[in-house]
């Protein structure tokens, strides 16, 4: 086969299958021009999932007439002129592929005006063709429309997600530069629903209290100035105490010089900070603001630009995790700590029977050489004796011993001891439960006395709105209060009120993720109505809960896949204490 060139109707659409992956990724070309024209409005309107309108208006510097058609042809931009611009870039575009590729891939019309001219000027192109352009009536600024996007190329539309879950993502952006930028008034709406506005206030807790709630935002904590930092690197931003976390890293957001990022080392600089202070598989928010010299940080690495690499990047870890630090160790409040990491206090052991499980002995746990063999996660395999389904067990026959820390079960059984984790053996048992509740009926729901005012974020409000039925057969009811708020009237039976907020943005990044609706609801349910860490049982509560567990189909994790116990055989407990070589 001979080797063609290939014609530009060609080269474009595929170029603009990098740069334009999904209808967030226009939204986020046209914010970053928008951001790059020095405005101080964006506002973002949204219908169908970004594929049937996304409009992005600003009243930045706008375009001279003279240069629009020159804006739609590929590599043509105002912010480089030769590779040694790189070194200085300080905007947020550079490549000048964004109106081209765009326009190659949808119906898209630009009207813009600078601020000394006498009118404005339109230009209409659809599929790459240009159809009209001339002079229009318009405000100062720029708004670009863009419809029909990927109706010319429907093996990508066929890739979408649904449309409440593309217009989630499509709002990201925007609420992820609404953090950037505190100093811009961000507006979007979505299917005629305001989900965001924010008051370009220059202070970052009051952008971070139109993203993410004002109760939130209340409580991040502060970066302090750090008198030993690097002078060529300033962290600035706000973190969340060790009691505010999310079920994802969702709630991390990164930005290098003003640009949205994601990095892994950054983020996981932040986690190293938190080190014993969060649960496993919780995680901190975080909105931090890495500035540094450009010629320090490549932004050239892909063309939707979301990753940088940095000269010195052991540098900027170590900054970014001693500024996190700083401000964990200055504000958090005193029941926790950061001094002597790994030096936790010895848990309660706690002994029970029937008679006396209100006034239990608590001992101190000695300090222990480490063991010569460690304890086993109990898996199918090491179940001992006939096979479940001749006896209708999943697990050994256990007895309980009593409770250690208000959060294991200690059992013991012919094979030796078992540690029951209480929570992840309840979140197994109300999993179970809630997906054979589904088989027959709605799940089981509690109405509240008054009802609860929940203010939903930007990103979760065309998700859940979406999903209404859905949520409603898991045992929510709730009533539309305003653009960004409901009233919550009853619930899963069992879930906490105070974990509502949390157990809704958890459904809600499941969505997004394009994970399993009716697994990830029970997840949720399950571990929002199951007994806590912490939660003293009694002596009749934790055999109930081991026969509950016994019955389950997989008895050995919990939904997330944690184990629910460890198994100490009697060979190992007899090597321990010496009596067994």
């Amino acid at each position: 086969m001979p080797i063609r060139q290939l014609a530009p109707s060609v080269t474009i659409r595929i170029a603009a299958g990098e740069v334009v992956e999904r209808p967030a990724s226009v939204v986020k070309e046209l914010v970053e021009n928008a951001l790059d024209s020095g405005a101080s409005e964006v506002t973002v309107t949204l219908a169908g999932g970004g594929t049937e309108l996304i409009r992005v208006q600003d009243n930045g510097c706008g375009i001279a007439a003279e240069e629009v058609p020159l804006a739609f042809q590929r590599y043509a931009t105002s912010k480089l002129t030769g590779l040694e611009d790189f070194d200085q870039l300080r905007t947020l575009g550079f490549r000048g592929e964004a109106l081209p590729t765009i326009a190659a891939v949808a119906d898209m019309t630009l009207v813009t005006r600078p601020a000394g001219a006498h009118g404005g000027y339109a230009y209409h192109v659809r599929a790459g063709v240009l159809m009209d352009q001339g002079p229009r009536a318009a405000p100062p600024g720029t708004t670009i429309t863009v419809r029909d996007l990927f109706r010319e190329v429907p093996a990508r539309r066929k890739f979408l997600r649904a449309q409440a879950t593309e217009a989630s993502h499509c709002i990201q952006v925007v609420t992820q530069y609404a953090l950037a930028r505190a100093d811009i008034r961000f507006s979007v709406t979505n299917e005629n629903r305001r989900v965001l506005q924010t008051p370009g206030s220059e202070a970052l807790r009051d952008g971070a209290a139109a993203v993410l709630g004002a109760d939130t935002a209340a409580q991040l904590l502060e970066l302090p100035p750090d008198p030993n930092a690097n002078p060529l690197i300033s962290v600035t931003g706000l973190v969340s105490p060790s009691g505010i976390t999310r079920s994802s890293r969702g709630g991390i957001s990164l930005f290098v010089n003003g640009r949205w990022v994601q990095n892994r080392s950054l983020a996981y600089a932040i986690e190293e900070a938190y080190q014993n202070l969060l649960m496993v598989g919780r995680y901190p928010i975080a909105v931090l603001n890495v500035a540094l010299p450009p010629s320090e940080v490549d932004v050239n690495v892909h063309p939707r630009k979301m990753e940088v690499r940095f000269t010195g990047e052991r540098e900027v870890f170590a900054a970014v995790q001693r500024a996190v630090r700083g401000a964990l160790i200055g504000q958090q409040p005193g029941a926790h700590t950061l001094t002597g990491y790994g030096a936790a206090a010895a848990p309660a052991f706690t002994t029970l029977s029937p008679m006396a499980s209100q006034s239990a002995l608590q001992f101190q746990v000695a300090a222990a050489p480490p063991p010569l063999e460690p304890p086993r996660v109990l898996m199918p395999a090491d179940v001992h004796g006939p096979e479940p389904e001749a006896t209708g067990r999943r697990l050994p026959l256990l007895r309980v011993v009593g409770q250690m820390g208000g959060t294991y079960l200690v059992t013991e059984s012919p094979e030796g001891m078992y540690l029951v984790d209480q929570h992840a053996a309840h979140e197994r048992v109300r999993y179970e439960r809630v997906l054979a509740e589904l088989q027959d009926r709605p799940v089981e729901s509690q109405g509240l006395l008054e009802p609860r005012l929940l203010q939903l974020a930007p990103e979760e409000v065309p998700l859940l709105f979406a999903e209404r039925s859905l949520l409603e057969r898991f045992g929510f009811q709730f009533e539309e209060f305003g653009d960004r708020e409901v009233l919550l009237r009853a619930m899963p039976a069992g879930v906490r009120l105070a974990t509502v907020p949390q157990f809704i943005a958890e459904i809600a990044q499941g969505l997004r993720a394009g994970e399993s609706r009716t697994e990830r609801l029970a997840t949720s349910i399950a571990c929002h109505s199951a007994v806590r860490a912490g939660d003293p049982l009694t002596l009749p509560e934790m055999r109930s809960l081991l026969e509950d567990l016994e019955v389950c189909h997989a008895p050995q994790t919990c939904p997330h896949g944690r184990p629910t116990m460890l198994h100490m055989s009697v060979a190992q407990l007899e090597r321990e204490f010496g009596r067994r070589g």
